[in-house]
C-alpha cells in the first residue's frame, strides 16, 4: 500500500479568484467551523507572518483563531481587519 500526503488547501489558493470561491462555497456550507477553516487556509496561502502583520494580531494569536473548533468572534475578525486580506 502507498503512502499518501494530507491534501492542503492552500497549496490550491495561488490566486484571487480562486481564494473568492474557496471563500463563497464555504459560506454557502453554513457550517462556522468549516468557514474558520477555510479562513486558515487562506492565511496559510498568503503566509501567516504577513497575514498577522496586516492585522495587528500576533502569529500565536491567529493561529489560536483560526484553528479547528476555534470561537471566532465578529468583533475579532473586524476590529482586527481579517477580512480584508481574504
Amino acid at each position: 500500500m502507498k503512502g499518501y500526503t494530507k491534501f492542503d488547501a492552500s497549496e490550491f489558493l495561488d490566486s484571487e479568484e480562486m481564494i473568492a470561491e474557496y471563500l463563497a462555497a464555504a459560506l454557502e456550507d453554513g457550517n462556522p467551523d468549516l468557514f474558520i477553516a477555510a479562513f486558515g487556509d487562506i492565511a496559510k496561502a498568503r503566509g501567516m507572518a504577513k497575514i498577522a502583520g496586516q492585522t495587528g494580531l500576533g502569529r500565536e494569536s491567529l493561529y489560536k483563531a483560526l484553528k479547528p473548533g476555534a470561537k471566532l468572534r465578529y468583533e475579532t475578525g473586524a476590529e482586527n481587519s481579517l477580512s480584508p486580506w481574504c
